[in-house]
């Protein structure tokens, strides 16, 4: 499987990788570490407490990290959660719609860690 496939096949943007990264070996690279960084589980032990702060810094590092490796729909959620709890920024969405935003990056991450799985055991 090459890189290429690899993001078709997890719906990531490939050439948004590219813009960022440069080359494959770089978005290879990070693209393998992106399972095992733990920011994503950071993310969701964030959400477990509510806590505006935690929440805002763990969802602005995946935000970070998932738009560089062009990663768009794990991008977008982080980033409705980051500006739900952006400092000085008044909330409007409630701690149940938090969750299911939560519930739907974990989907999405869960489908995303199974593809990097299988490229990492083909190549």
């Amino acid at each position: 499987m090459t890189l290429q496939e690899l993001y078709q096949s997890i719906g990531g943007d490939y050439e948004q990788a590219t813009r960022v990264l440069r080359m494959d070996k770089l978005i290879d690279k990070h693209i393998r570490k992106f399972t095992k960084n733990g920011v994503v589980e950071a993310l969701l032990a964030a959400g477990n407490t509510m806590d505006p702060t935690a929440l805002f810094e763990t969802a602005h590092a995946v935000k970070g990290v998932c738009a560089n490796l062009g990663l768009t729909a794990l991008s977008d959620t982080a980033s409705e959660i980051t500006e739900e709890f952006r400092p000085g920024h008044s909330r409007t969405l409630s701690d149940a719609d938090i969750s299911a935003k939560l519930r739907k990056l974990e989907e999405q991450y869960h489908r995303v860690a199974e593809g990097i799985r299988r490229y990492e055991n083909l190549g």
